[in-house]
This record gives C-alpha cells, sequence and structure tokens, in this order.
C-alpha cells in the first residue's frame, strides 16, 4: 500500500510537499525529480513568456514552499524569480505574475531573500495595470513596515510617503499604516513618519481657493463709494472698505498645509493620545520631540480633540530662555479651540502672560508673548478674562514700537469678539459688525434658518429694473473710465437717487428682529443666485465700515489690521508668533560682521611706486611711517615751532619777556 503512494507521489505535489518538510532527508529523490521538471519547464517558459503555464505556477509555489528543506540545491531559485520577474513582467500572463509574486513574498518570510531587493522589485511591478497585483504588493509593504529589519521598514515606508504624494496609495489605509510608524524605536523611522504628517501639500492652491466671481472684487467697491460727490468722506470710505475687503480674501485663501493626511486618521483622539504617552516617556533628542508636540497640536487643534493632559506638560517649555521657545508658543496657541474648557486655557494663557510679558523682559520677548495670546483667544475667547485683557491694552503706548503694535493687534482682535471687554477708550468707532459681535457661552451653537443679509435682496424688489440699494445699504451702478490713468472720480447721477437713498435709510432704521424676519423670508422663498449672493457678501461687508446707527461719525477711521484673521480650523506659521513691525538693532558684532562682509580687496587700484633703483635704501619719508608715536611727539614739536607765524612769534617773546621782568622783580 505505501509502495502504491509512493508511485503517485511525482504527480501528488500536495502530499509530496507535505511529507518532504517533516523529513526531508528521505524524499531528497523525489525533490530532484521534481526540480529538474521545473527547470525544464523554465525553459520552455522563456520561449513563450506571454502564454499561461499553470504547470509552472505549480512548480513555482512547490519549491517556494520546500525551499528552506533543500538550500544547496535552490539557492539561485529567489534570483531566478526575481531576473524572470523583471524581464517579463510586461507580457507575462497576470496569473502567473501574481503566483511568482506569491512565491517570492514566501520566501521572504522563510528569511531566503533580502527585503530591500524584494521591495526593488515590487516598485517597479506597480508600473503593471493589475488592480489585483497592485493591491497584494500594497499589503505586503503594509507587512515590511512591521519588519524586524530597519532598512526594509525605512524603504517600505518611504515607498509608502512617495506614492501618497504622488496620488497613487492616497487613501485612508495607507495613512493609518504610516500612523503605526510614528511609535517606531527606529529614530530614523519615526522622523520619517512624523514629516509625513507635518510636511507641505504640493497642490496648489488656485484649485481650491474661490474665484474672483464668487465675492464682491476692488472695483465692486469703488462703483459703490466712489460715486457721486468727491468729498474726503467719501474717499475714507472707500479706503476703509479696500482693508476690509483684503482682510475677507485673506480668509478665504488660508495658507495650505499636507493636513489631508492627518484627516484620513480613523481614531485621532486614541493617535494622539499614545503620541502623547510616547512623548513624555520619550529619550529621543529635542528636535524629535519638538515634532512630536507638532504633530500633537496639529490634531487637536484640526479634530478639536480633548487632550487635557498636553497643556501641563508644554506649559513646562513656556519660559523665555527655553530653546526654541516661539515654536513651543506656536503649538500652544495651535493646540486651543473652542471646546477646549476656558480654565484649561486660561492656565496657559496665564502662564504666557506671566512670563513673556513684563517689563523685566525685552521687547523681543514680550512681542511674542503678545502675539501667542492673541493667537490663543482667537480661538477661544472665553480664556481671556477682563481685567488682563485690560492690562494687556495698556501696551498701546509702550516704548516700544513691536510691543505696542502687537496690544493694537489684540485690541483689534477683541473689537470684532467683544468690544464691551475693552476700555471705552479702546473700543474705536462703533459699526454695524461689533454691535452685533458677540463672544458664544462654552459649547453654545448657533444654527440660524435664514441666510444673514437676505434682507438686502427683498428690499431690491422694490424698484423693478434696477439693481441699486442706496449708498450705505446697496449698489449703485457706475462705470470708471478705463482709460482714465489717474483714477478721478466721476459723478453719476441716478433718476432714484432719492428713492434709493429712502430705502438705504428704512434698512438701517429697521429693528434686529424685523431684519432677520424679512431675511428669513427671503431665504425661503427662493433659491438665490450667485449675484444676489454676491450682494449679501457686499451688504456684510459694509457693515464693518458703516457706523452704527445713532453713532455720528466723529471719529477716525477705524485701524483695521489686515492680518487679523479668524484662525478657527487653520494651521499657525511661525511667522503668527515670531512678527516684529519694526528691525531689532543689531549688536557691534553683527555690525562688524556686515562691514567686514562688504569690503573688497582693493590692492589693485593702489597706485604701485616704482624705484630707479630697486636696491636702493628707503627714504626719510618712508621711514618715519614706520616709526613709534614716541619717537616723533618731540620732533613734531620742534617742527611746530618753526611753521610758527610772526603774529605767534610776537606773544611768545612778549610772554617770554613778562616772565622775565617778574623773576627781576623778586
Amino acid at each position: 500500500m505505501s509502495g502504491r503512494n509512493n508511485n503517485k507521489l511525482p504527480t501528488n505535489l500536495p502530499q509530496l510537499q507535505n511529507l518532504i518538510k517533516r523529513d526531508p532527508t528521505s524524499y531528497t529523490e523525489e525533490f530532484l525529480q521534481q526540480f529538474k521538471h521545473y527547470q525544464s519547464v523554465i525553459e520552455v517558459f522563456k520561449l513563450q513568456p506571454d502564454r499561461p503555464n499553470k504547470d509552472l505556477a505549480t512548480l513555482v509555489m512547490f519549491m517556494a514552499q520546500t525551499a528552506h528543506c533543500y538550500p544547496e540545491h535552490l539557492q539561485d531559485f529567489p534570483q531566478q524569480l526575481k531576473s524572470i520577474l523583471s524581464s517579463q513582467h510586461t507580457v507575462m500572463d497576470p496569473d502567473l505574475r501574481m503566483t511568482l509574486c506569491k512565491a517570492l513574498v514566501l520566501l521572504r518570510n522563510k528569511d531566503l531573500i533580502t527585503p530591500s531587493v524584494l521591495l526593488e522589485l515590487f516598485f517597479e511591478l506597480l508600473r503593471c495595470q493589475d488592480k489585483l497585483l497592485r493591491k497584494t504588493l500594497q499589503n505586503f509593504m503594509y507587512t515590511m513596515l512591521r519588519d524586524s529589519n530597519a532598512v526594509a521598514a525605512k524603504m517600505s515606508l518611504d515607498v509608502m510617503i512617495e506614492l501618497y504624494r504622488r496620488n497613487i496609495w492616497n487613501d485612508a489605509k495607507t495613512v493609518n499604516v504610516i500612523t503605526t510608524a510614528c511609535f517606531s524605536k527606529v529614530t530614523k523611522i519615526l522622523v520619517a513618519a512624523l514629516q509625513f504628517f507635518l510636511g507641505r501639500d504640493d497642490e496648489k492652491k488656485d484649485s481650491d481657493s474661490e474665484s474672483e466671481d464668487e465675492g464682491p472684487t476692488a472695483r465692486d467697491l469703488m462703483v459703490r463709494y466712489a460715486t457721486g460727490k468727491k468729498n474726503t468722506k467719501s474717499k475714507k470710505k472707500l479706503e476703509k472698505a479696500m482693508k476690509v475687503l483684503k482682510k475677507h480674501k485673506k480668509k478665504r485663501k488660508p495658507e495650505v498645509f499636507n493636513f489631508s493626511a492627518v484627516h484620513l486618521v480613523h481614531d485621532p483622539q486614541d493617535f494622539a493620545e499614545k503620541l502623547l504617552k510616547e512623548l513624555e516617556k520619550s529619550k529621543e533628542r529635542f528636535e524629535v520631540k519638538m515634532m512630536l508636540m507638532d504633530l500633537i497640536s496639529r490634531l487637536v487643534g484640526i479634530h478639536e480633540l480633548f487632550l487635557f493632559n498636553f497643556y501641563p506638560f508644554i506649559q513646562r517649555f513656556l519660559q523665555p530662555h527655553q530653546r526654541d521657545v516661539t515654536k513651543i508658543l506656536l503649538f500652544a496657541a495651535q493646540a486651543t479651540h473652542h471646546l477646549v474648557p476656558p480654565e484649561i486655557a486660561e492656565s496657559v494663557l496665564m502662564t504666557i502672560a506671566n512670563n513673556f510679558v513684563t517689563d523685566r523682559n525685552s521687547g523681543e520677548v514680550m512681542t511674542v508673548g503678545i502675539n501667542a495670546i492673541k493667537e490663543l483667544t482667537a480661538r477661544c475667547p472665553l480664556a481671556m478674562k477682563e481685567e488682563l485683557l485690560q492690562d494687556l491694552s495698556q501696551y498701546k503706548t509702550h516704548k516700544d514700537k513691536n510691543v505696542s503694535m502687537s496690544a493694537r493687534a489684540l485690541i483689534q482682535l477683541f473689537r470684532s469678539l467683544n468690544p464691551h471687554m475693552l476700555q471705552k477708550k479702546f473700543r474705536g468707532k462703533p459699526t454695524e459688525a461689533s454691535t452685533e459681535a458677540k463672544i458664544h457661552a462654552y459649547g453654545e451653537l448657533v444654527a440660524k434658518d435664514y441666510i444673514p443679509g437676505a434682507e438686502v435682496l427683498e428690499v431690491e424688489t422694490v424698484t423693478e429694473g434696477t439693481e441699486e440699494v442706496g449708498e450705505d445699504d446697496g449698489w449703485e451702478s457706475a462705470s470708471l473710465s478705463d482709460d482714465d490713468e489717474d483714477g478721478e472720480w466721476i459723478d453719476v447721477h441716478h433718476s432714484s437717487d432719492e428713492e434709493q437713498q429712502e430705502i438705504a435709510e428704512k434698512l438701517q432704521s429697521m429693528p434686529e428682529d424685523e431684519r432677520k424676519a424679512k431675511a428669513a423670508a427671503v431665504s425661503a422663498s427662493r433659491l438665490l443666485t450667485q449675484e444676489e449672493f454676491k450682494k449679501i457678501r457686499v451688504a456684510q461687508l459694509a457693515k464693518e465700515v458703516n457706523s452704527a446707527p445713532g453713532k455720528a461719525e466723529k471719529r477716525k477711521n477705524i485701524e483695521i489690521d489686515s492680518d487679523d484673521e479668524d484662525r478657527k480650523g487653520e494651521l499657525l506659521s511661525l511667522r503668527d508668533i515670531e512678527h516684529l513691525h519694526k528691525k531689532p538693532k543689531s549688536d557691534k558684532e553683527t555690525r562688524l560682521a556686515t562691514v567686514m562682509a562688504g569690503k573688497t580687496d582693493r590692492k589693485e587700484f593702489v597706485r604701485k611706486k616704482m624705484r630707479m633703483n630697486p636696491h636702493a635704501s628707503t627714504t626719510n619719508k618712508e621711514k618715519k611711517k614706520n616709526k613709534s608715536f614716541m619717537m616723533m611727539r618731540y620732533s613734531q614739536n620742534i617742527r611746530s615751532k618753526n611753521k610758527r607765524s610772526f603774529r605767534d612769534k610776537q606773544i611768545a617773546l612778549r610772554e617770554s619777556l613778562l616772565k622775565k621782568r617778574k623773576r627781576l622783580n623778586k
């Protein structure tokens, strides 16, 4: 019975494979028989590589399964499979190509082929138009990231990052596999994974930014404010409106970072908590710890996470003498959002105020402190207390311009958030927008069932066939001469100017509840067009320019800082913290280095004195240049006496005669 089974072994490869694994020595002859058969099939395959070959696929898997039992016979087997795939992968049958790849993965698991060689081959095979093969190779590279071989794991990570940046493997699965590399014990792998999440996005900003047609343009504002009488009041309104427009366009075009990968993390809360644990026990160098802090702060800010242990940890580094303290201030502001409990954010804010914003520090230290406070309160306004804000506002008149300008920026921020927290002298001229400003309570959500500013559209329907509203709340149709290079204003008179003025006054005097009711009615009555949305945005912009109802225009233009942006949901840049309005003075060493860098060797421009006899001695004039001062001082006095004028000699003679007379009289 056993002899009959042995006769069937050459045709029953799974049974032979099982027996070889149990006792390789007893079945060496049967294995060599299959090995010779494999070599002959390979030669046939090379003649017709594009045809399917099930016999070869079966033999390849058999050899891969038993390769560790006969290493002396199959030492060239992995290299042979690699060379076949490298040369024939574009023409060979997809099923056979998949089998060869699986055989190589099996050989790698048995540690019979180096991972770097295999990764290079698989990266080349990704060009194949075979979705199933690419998925298999992708899964293999995912497993290689956890390989004990650090070189192979780093190479696998580099491949995944490169393919993600080329938008080939830009799915959530790839991103979440890369997150596992952030906990690697190998520093190179850890740094590469952190740099992936902290890197910049190479996508064009124009693809995501709003087009000019979706909002009011500078020309629209000129049409609105530059028509009619040419007086100083209208000109100031136009300048103010231009600044507001510039500010709002900056809001719509934030700096683009590569945090799309951060958005694809499946469980950001768990990821951030694990990163914080790694950071607390990390023994890596300080630069790596900074990268961990940066990534944690981005995760907390973008996903609005609750990671309360992170704030006390980062407060330990908020000291002016701390290395890279401006970056740590950036992380503190970046990790703040409106869902952070006010008492926690207030603790961070007070630490910054006590350590940085004091008169014992330099102007630069105070400036970065106020800038950090401004960015932190822009994200969590409830962290600021009225007493602290009033103290910080006093730095508006500080002798250091950098400090005073940063304090002005903080004041301007709260003019838009809640002007009532400021002292009356710092509130500026009230506008319609500032009267509506209000800091919402913790966790308060504002859901509106209407489009703010839509009430202006209903008023426009009163005068059919026109698109004007009025000077303050609508539009006047006017045109500027294209060939007017001086930009002079053109008087345009409208037949309905008086009517539009009445409509504008009616809107301004309308109670807030009535405005909301009319805006809700317009929003629910029809689908608004792009032109109508454009007019609504202009009406909202006008609220930041127009004076509040009942307030006389007796003050100067309000100060509008174009850098004050709504930072919610955005990433900060280091310039927001380190921004100095005035360049600090250089020290003596810096100035001297600048002077020396600008100097050139001017020997080529010096006139060369040629002697008739090059061996002759130097002249007396040349010798005087090398003499010491002490040797020359007396001869200098003698020379000066000989060169005295006649009047000087007379005075000297008279003085000497007077001295002689005094001595004789004694």
